[in-house]
Protein backbone atom coordinates (compact mmCIF):
# COMPACT_ATOMS: atom_id res chain seq x y z
CA UNK A 1 0.00 0.00 0.00
CA UNK A 2 1.17 3.51 -0.79
CA UNK A 3 2.12 6.14 1.82
CA UNK A 4 -1.20 8.00 1.35
CA UNK A 5 -3.39 4.92 1.81
CA UNK A 6 -6.40 5.85 3.96
CA UNK A 7 -6.60 9.41 2.59
CA UNK A 8 -9.74 10.28 0.60
CA UNK A 9 -9.63 13.13 -1.92
CA UNK A 10 -12.64 14.55 -3.77
CA UNK A 11 -11.60 15.89 -7.18
CA UNK A 12 -13.86 18.23 -9.13
CA UNK A 13 -13.14 17.42 -12.78
CA UNK A 14 -10.93 19.92 -14.59
CA UNK A 15 -8.04 19.81 -17.06
CA UNK A 16 -4.25 20.02 -16.75
CA UNK A 17 -2.89 20.64 -13.25
CA UNK A 18 -5.97 19.40 -11.35
CA UNK A 19 -5.90 15.90 -12.85
CA UNK A 20 -2.12 15.80 -12.54
CA UNK A 21 -2.41 16.54 -8.83
CA UNK A 22 -5.03 13.79 -8.57
CA UNK A 23 -2.70 11.39 -10.35
CA UNK A 24 0.18 12.25 -8.01
CA UNK A 25 -1.96 11.69 -4.92
CA UNK A 26 -3.64 8.53 -6.19
CA UNK A 27 -0.30 7.08 -7.32
CA UNK A 28 0.75 7.31 -3.68
CA UNK A 29 -2.29 5.34 -2.52
CA UNK A 30 -4.89 8.04 -1.82
CA UNK A 31 -8.47 7.20 -2.77
CA UNK A 32 -9.35 9.86 -5.33
CA UNK A 33 -13.03 10.20 -6.25
CA UNK A 34 -13.40 12.31 -9.36
CA UNK A 35 -16.63 14.24 -9.82
CA UNK A 36 -17.24 14.09 -13.58
CA UNK A 37 -19.88 15.85 -15.59
CA UNK A 38 -22.82 13.69 -16.61
CA UNK A 39 -22.12 14.54 -20.25
CA UNK A 40 -18.33 14.15 -20.04
CA UNK A 41 -17.03 13.95 -23.59
CA UNK A 42 -14.81 12.90 -25.14
CA UNK A 43 -13.79 10.04 -22.88
CA UNK A 44 -10.23 8.80 -23.15
CA UNK A 45 -9.67 5.59 -21.14
CA UNK A 46 -5.95 5.82 -21.95
CA UNK A 47 -5.43 9.20 -20.23
CA UNK A 48 -2.61 8.68 -17.74
CA UNK A 49 -3.63 11.77 -15.75
CA UNK A 50 -6.93 10.08 -14.85
CA UNK A 51 -5.59 6.72 -13.72
CA UNK A 52 -6.32 5.22 -10.29
CA UNK A 53 -9.65 7.01 -9.91
CA UNK A 54 -13.21 6.31 -8.97
CA UNK A 55 -15.67 8.35 -11.03
CA UNK A 56 -19.02 9.76 -9.92
CA UNK A 57 -21.09 11.61 -12.52
CA UNK A 58 -22.87 14.66 -11.09
CA UNK A 59 -24.61 17.73 -12.51
CA UNK A 60 -22.99 20.40 -10.34
CA UNK A 61 -25.55 22.99 -11.43
CA UNK A 62 -28.36 20.87 -10.03
CA UNK A 63 -29.18 21.66 -6.39
CA UNK A 64 -29.30 17.97 -5.51
CA UNK A 65 -26.04 17.42 -7.40
CA UNK A 66 -24.16 19.92 -5.24
CA UNK A 67 -25.62 18.26 -2.16
CA UNK A 68 -24.32 14.87 -3.33
CA UNK A 69 -20.81 16.34 -3.53
CA UNK A 70 -21.17 17.84 -0.07
CA UNK A 71 -22.09 14.40 1.28
CA UNK A 72 -18.83 13.15 -0.16
CA UNK A 73 -16.98 16.14 1.30
CA UNK A 74 -18.17 15.10 4.76
CA UNK A 75 -16.26 11.83 4.35
CA UNK A 76 -13.17 13.27 2.70
CA UNK A 77 -9.77 14.43 3.90
CA UNK A 78 -9.22 16.77 0.98
CA UNK A 79 -10.84 18.31 -2.07
CA UNK A 80 -9.20 19.73 -5.19
CA UNK A 81 -10.67 22.03 -7.84
CA UNK A 82 -9.24 23.90 -10.81
CA UNK A 83 -11.97 26.41 -11.67
CA UNK A 84 -11.54 30.12 -12.25
CA UNK A 85 -11.84 32.03 -8.92
CA UNK A 86 -15.43 32.26 -7.75
CA UNK A 87 -16.85 29.42 -9.86
CA UNK A 88 -16.86 26.85 -7.04
CA UNK A 89 -18.58 29.37 -4.80
CA UNK A 90 -21.32 29.95 -7.38
CA UNK A 91 -21.86 26.19 -7.55
CA UNK A 92 -22.33 26.06 -3.79
CA UNK A 93 -19.05 24.17 -3.38
CA UNK A 94 -16.68 26.89 -2.27
CA UNK A 95 -14.32 26.44 0.66
CA UNK A 96 -16.57 28.19 3.18
CA UNK A 97 -19.45 25.84 2.45
CA UNK A 98 -17.28 22.72 2.33
CA UNK A 99 -15.39 23.54 5.52
CA UNK A 100 -18.69 24.15 7.28
CA UNK A 101 -19.62 20.56 6.43
CA UNK A 102 -16.19 19.19 7.28
CA UNK A 103 -13.97 21.48 9.42
CA UNK A 104 -10.93 19.24 8.96
CA UNK A 105 -11.11 19.35 5.15
CA UNK A 106 -8.08 20.50 3.17
CA UNK A 107 -9.49 22.44 0.24
CA UNK A 108 -7.00 22.69 -2.63
CA UNK A 109 -7.40 25.17 -5.47
CA UNK A 110 -5.17 25.49 -8.52
CA UNK A 111 -5.35 28.39 -10.96
CA UNK A 112 -2.97 30.18 -13.28
CA UNK A 113 -2.93 33.62 -11.69
CA UNK A 114 -4.05 32.72 -8.15
CA UNK A 115 -7.18 33.53 -6.19
CA UNK A 116 -6.32 37.24 -5.93
CA UNK A 117 -4.54 39.95 -7.88
CA UNK A 118 -5.43 42.08 -10.92
CA UNK A 119 -5.19 39.11 -13.31
CA UNK A 120 -7.09 36.61 -11.16
CA UNK A 121 -10.19 36.60 -13.37
CA UNK A 122 -8.35 36.61 -16.71
CA UNK A 123 -8.15 33.51 -18.88
CA UNK A 124 -4.71 32.09 -19.57
CA UNK A 125 -2.63 29.02 -20.25
CA UNK A 126 0.74 27.67 -19.19
CA UNK A 127 2.63 29.83 -21.67
CA UNK A 128 1.12 33.01 -20.20
CA UNK A 129 1.88 32.11 -16.60
CA UNK A 130 5.52 31.27 -17.26
CA UNK A 131 5.84 34.39 -19.40
CA UNK A 132 4.97 36.59 -16.41
CA UNK A 133 7.54 34.98 -14.11
CA UNK A 134 10.74 35.22 -16.15
CA UNK A 135 10.72 31.55 -17.08
CA UNK A 136 9.78 31.80 -20.73
CA UNK A 137 12.20 34.66 -21.39
CA UNK A 138 15.06 32.46 -20.20
CA UNK A 139 14.42 29.50 -22.53
CA UNK A 140 15.56 29.37 -26.13
CA UNK A 141 18.54 29.94 -28.40
CA UNK A 142 20.64 33.08 -28.47
CA UNK A 143 19.19 35.66 -30.83
CA UNK A 144 15.97 33.69 -31.27
CA UNK A 145 12.51 34.03 -29.73
CA UNK A 146 11.61 32.27 -26.47
CA UNK A 147 10.64 28.59 -26.80
CA UNK A 148 7.71 27.11 -24.81
CA UNK A 149 8.99 24.08 -22.80
CA UNK A 150 5.78 22.15 -23.52
CA UNK A 151 3.40 22.87 -20.62
CA UNK A 152 5.65 21.22 -18.06
CA UNK A 153 6.59 24.23 -15.95
CA UNK A 154 3.26 26.02 -15.46
CA UNK A 155 0.61 23.32 -15.62
CA UNK A 156 2.48 20.40 -14.12
CA UNK A 157 5.59 21.37 -12.15
CA UNK A 158 4.40 24.78 -10.99
CA UNK A 159 0.71 23.86 -10.85
CA UNK A 160 -0.33 20.25 -10.26
CA UNK A 161 2.79 19.18 -8.40
CA UNK A 162 2.77 22.36 -6.31
CA UNK A 163 -0.85 21.64 -5.37
CA UNK A 164 -0.02 18.03 -4.48
CA UNK A 165 2.81 19.25 -2.25
CA UNK A 166 0.52 21.83 -0.65
CA UNK A 167 -2.19 19.24 -0.07
CA UNK A 168 0.17 16.85 1.70
CA UNK A 169 1.56 19.71 3.83
CA UNK A 170 -1.93 20.81 4.86
CA UNK A 171 -3.09 17.22 5.45
CA UNK A 172 -0.18 16.69 7.84
CA UNK A 173 -0.98 19.95 9.64
CA UNK A 174 -4.66 19.03 9.92
CA UNK A 175 -3.75 15.83 11.73
CA UNK A 176 -2.09 17.83 14.51
CA UNK A 177 -4.41 20.85 14.62
CA UNK A 178 -7.70 19.16 13.80
CA UNK A 179 -8.48 22.02 11.44
CA UNK A 180 -8.65 22.19 7.68
CA UNK A 181 -7.66 25.10 5.46
CA UNK A 182 -7.50 26.35 1.89
CA UNK A 183 -4.46 25.69 -0.30
CA UNK A 184 -4.10 28.36 -3.01
CA UNK A 185 -1.75 26.94 -5.65
CA UNK A 186 -1.09 29.45 -8.43
CA UNK A 187 0.97 28.52 -11.46
CA UNK A 188 2.66 31.94 -11.40
CA UNK A 189 3.82 31.20 -7.86
CA UNK A 190 4.96 27.69 -8.71
CA UNK A 191 6.80 28.74 -11.86
CA UNK A 192 8.56 31.48 -9.88
CA UNK A 193 9.56 28.96 -7.21
CA UNK A 194 11.09 26.72 -9.87
CA UNK A 195 13.23 29.69 -10.96
CA UNK A 196 14.67 30.22 -7.45
CA UNK A 197 18.20 29.15 -8.44
CA UNK A 198 18.36 31.49 -11.40
CA UNK A 199 16.98 34.48 -9.53
CA UNK A 200 19.64 33.95 -6.88
CA UNK A 201 22.55 33.40 -9.29
CA UNK A 202 25.12 36.21 -9.51
CA UNK A 203 24.98 38.02 -12.88
CA UNK A 204 28.40 36.65 -13.80
CA UNK A 205 26.85 33.17 -13.85
CA UNK A 206 23.45 33.89 -15.37
CA UNK A 207 22.62 36.93 -17.49
CA UNK A 208 19.30 37.92 -19.09
CA UNK A 209 20.73 36.94 -22.48
CA UNK A 210 18.81 33.84 -23.54
CA UNK A 211 20.93 30.92 -24.77
CA UNK A 212 24.22 32.41 -23.61
CA UNK A 213 24.49 31.00 -20.10
CA UNK A 214 25.84 27.98 -18.30
CA UNK A 215 22.62 25.97 -18.12
CA UNK A 216 20.56 27.22 -21.08
CA UNK A 217 22.61 25.77 -23.93
CA UNK A 218 25.06 28.63 -24.14
CA UNK A 219 28.00 26.71 -22.69
CA UNK A 220 29.54 24.25 -25.19
CA UNK A 221 29.82 21.59 -22.48
CA UNK A 222 26.13 21.79 -21.53
CA UNK A 223 23.84 21.22 -24.47
CA UNK A 224 22.84 18.90 -27.28
CA UNK A 225 24.65 17.86 -30.46
CA UNK A 226 23.58 16.11 -33.62
CA UNK A 227 25.12 12.79 -34.60
CA UNK A 228 25.89 11.47 -38.08
CA UNK A 229 22.57 9.60 -38.25
CA UNK A 230 20.45 12.66 -37.47
CA UNK A 231 19.94 11.85 -33.79
CA UNK A 232 21.21 13.81 -30.80
CA UNK A 233 23.29 13.45 -27.64
CA UNK A 234 23.13 15.50 -24.45
CA UNK A 235 26.24 16.73 -22.66
CA UNK A 236 26.42 18.17 -19.14
CA UNK A 237 30.14 18.12 -18.31
CA UNK A 238 30.27 21.22 -16.10
CA UNK A 239 32.77 20.16 -13.44
CA UNK A 240 36.46 19.99 -14.45
CA UNK A 241 36.80 16.26 -13.79
CA UNK A 242 33.74 15.52 -15.90
CA UNK A 243 34.90 17.85 -18.65
CA UNK A 244 38.26 16.07 -18.69
CA UNK A 245 36.45 12.82 -19.48
CA UNK A 246 34.47 14.55 -22.23
CA UNK A 247 37.72 15.64 -23.85
CA UNK A 248 39.20 12.16 -23.47
CA UNK A 249 36.23 10.28 -24.92
CA UNK A 250 35.62 12.68 -27.82
CA UNK A 251 39.28 13.06 -28.71
CA UNK A 252 38.93 16.85 -28.72
CA UNK A 253 42.05 19.04 -28.68
CA UNK A 254 42.70 19.64 -24.97
CA UNK A 255 44.69 22.80 -25.60
CA UNK A 256 41.88 24.30 -27.64
CA UNK A 257 39.47 23.82 -24.72
CA UNK A 258 41.88 24.99 -22.01
CA UNK A 259 40.02 28.27 -21.52
CA UNK A 260 36.57 26.69 -21.62
CA UNK A 261 34.96 29.14 -19.15
CA UNK A 262 35.77 32.13 -21.39
CA UNK A 263 32.32 33.01 -22.76
CA UNK A 264 33.78 34.76 -25.78
CA UNK A 265 35.11 31.41 -26.96
CA UNK A 266 31.92 29.43 -26.43
CA UNK A 267 30.61 29.76 -30.02
CA UNK A 268 33.92 28.50 -31.41
CA UNK A 269 34.14 25.60 -28.94
CA UNK A 270 30.52 24.67 -29.54
CA UNK A 271 31.18 24.49 -33.28
CA UNK A 272 34.14 22.20 -32.67
CA UNK A 273 32.13 19.83 -30.49
CA UNK A 274 29.35 19.88 -33.07
CA UNK A 275 31.86 18.78 -35.73
CA UNK A 276 33.16 15.97 -33.51
CA UNK A 277 29.75 14.57 -32.54
CA UNK A 278 28.60 14.72 -36.16
CA UNK A 279 31.37 12.26 -37.02
CA UNK A 280 29.70 9.19 -35.43
CA UNK A 281 26.28 7.65 -35.02
CA UNK A 282 24.32 7.88 -31.79
CA UNK A 283 24.91 4.18 -31.13
CA UNK A 284 28.66 4.63 -31.56
CA UNK A 285 28.75 7.51 -29.09
CA UNK A 286 26.69 5.53 -26.59
CA UNK A 287 29.20 2.69 -26.77
CA UNK A 288 32.00 5.13 -26.00
CA UNK A 289 30.43 7.45 -23.42
CA UNK A 290 27.30 6.02 -21.83
CA UNK A 291 27.65 5.11 -18.12
CA UNK A 292 30.85 7.17 -17.83
CA UNK A 293 31.28 10.32 -15.74
CA UNK A 294 31.38 12.47 -18.85
CA UNK A 295 27.75 13.38 -18.11
CA UNK A 296 26.39 11.97 -21.34
CA UNK A 297 23.02 10.56 -22.37
CA UNK A 298 21.31 9.93 -25.70
CA UNK A 299 18.35 12.17 -26.51
CA UNK A 300 15.51 9.68 -26.77
CA UNK A 301 12.01 10.10 -28.13
CA UNK A 302 8.95 9.14 -26.09
CA UNK A 303 8.78 5.96 -28.17
CA UNK A 304 12.41 5.10 -27.43
CA UNK A 305 12.71 6.08 -23.74
CA UNK A 306 10.69 3.17 -22.22
CA UNK A 307 12.97 0.67 -23.96
CA UNK A 308 16.28 2.01 -22.67
CA UNK A 309 17.95 -0.59 -20.41
CA UNK A 310 18.14 1.79 -17.45
CA UNK A 311 14.45 2.68 -17.62
CA UNK A 312 13.52 -0.96 -18.13
CA UNK A 313 15.52 -2.20 -15.13
CA UNK A 314 14.03 0.50 -12.88
CA UNK A 315 10.54 -0.17 -14.27
CA UNK A 316 10.22 3.53 -14.97
CA UNK A 317 7.26 2.98 -17.30
CA UNK A 318 4.11 0.89 -17.06
CA UNK A 319 1.67 -0.23 -19.74
CA UNK A 320 -2.07 0.11 -19.15
CA UNK A 321 -4.53 -1.00 -21.82
CA UNK A 322 -1.73 -1.00 -24.35
CA UNK A 323 -0.59 2.54 -23.50
CA UNK A 324 2.90 3.06 -22.11
CA UNK A 325 3.09 5.80 -19.48
CA UNK A 326 5.38 6.91 -16.65
CA UNK A 327 5.29 4.77 -13.51
CA UNK A 328 4.41 6.31 -10.13
CA UNK A 329 7.25 8.30 -8.57
CA UNK A 330 9.03 8.66 -6.22
CA UNK A 331 9.90 5.21 -4.89
CA UNK A 332 9.51 4.16 -1.26
CA UNK A 333 11.36 1.51 0.69
CA UNK A 334 8.34 0.14 2.55
CA UNK A 335 5.01 1.64 1.43
CA UNK A 336 4.85 0.64 -2.21
CA UNK A 337 2.00 2.07 -4.31
CA UNK A 338 -0.16 -0.49 -6.04
CA UNK A 339 0.00 -0.96 -9.78
CA UNK A 340 -1.85 1.86 -11.57
CA UNK A 341 -5.32 1.18 -12.91
CA UNK A 342 -6.73 2.70 -16.13
CA UNK A 343 -8.89 5.81 -16.18
CA UNK A 344 -12.51 4.92 -15.37
CA UNK A 345 -15.52 5.60 -17.55
CA UNK A 346 -17.12 8.82 -16.25
CA UNK A 347 -19.80 7.88 -13.75
CA UNK A 348 -18.84 4.21 -13.63
CA UNK A 349 -18.58 4.26 -9.82
CA UNK A 350 -21.55 6.51 -9.07
CA UNK A 351 -23.80 3.80 -7.63
CA UNK A 352 -21.11 2.05 -5.59
CA UNK A 353 -19.63 5.23 -4.10
CA UNK A 354 -22.99 6.78 -3.19
CA UNK A 355 -24.29 3.50 -1.79
CA UNK A 356 -21.25 3.46 0.50
CA UNK A 357 -22.34 6.91 1.69
CA UNK A 358 -25.61 5.38 2.81
CA UNK A 359 -27.88 6.48 -0.03
CA UNK A 360 -30.64 3.97 -0.61
CA UNK A 361 -31.51 2.44 -3.97
CA UNK A 362 -34.69 4.50 -3.98
CA UNK A 363 -32.72 7.71 -3.41
CA UNK A 364 -30.29 6.84 -6.18
CA UNK A 365 -33.19 6.23 -8.55
CA UNK A 366 -34.69 9.59 -7.60
CA UNK A 367 -31.40 11.42 -8.17
CA UNK A 368 -30.90 9.76 -11.55
CA UNK A 369 -34.48 10.55 -12.59
CA UNK A 370 -34.03 14.20 -11.63
CA UNK A 371 -30.78 14.47 -13.62
CA UNK A 372 -28.68 15.24 -10.54
CA UNK A 373 -26.45 12.21 -11.06
CA UNK A 374 -25.54 9.88 -13.89
CA UNK A 375 -23.89 6.51 -14.18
Amino acid sequence: MGPLTGIRIIELASIGPGPFCGMMLSDMGAEVIRIDRIDSQPYNPKDALLRNRKSVAVDLKHADGAEVVLHLVETGDGMIEGFRPGVAERLGLGPETCLARNPQLVYGRVTGWGQSGPLAQAAGHDINYIALTGVLHAIGESGRKPVPPLNLIGDFGGGGMLLAFGMVCALLEARSSGEGQVVDAAMVDGASALMALFYSMPSRWHTPNRGENLLDGGAPFYGTYETSDGKHVSIGAIEPEFFELLIRHTGADRARFADRMNRSKWPELRSELARIFKSKTLHAWCEVMEATDACFAPVLSMEEAPHHPHNKERKGFVTLDGVTQPAPAPRFGRTHPQEPTPAPMPGSDTGAVLSDLGLSDAELRRLRASGAIGG
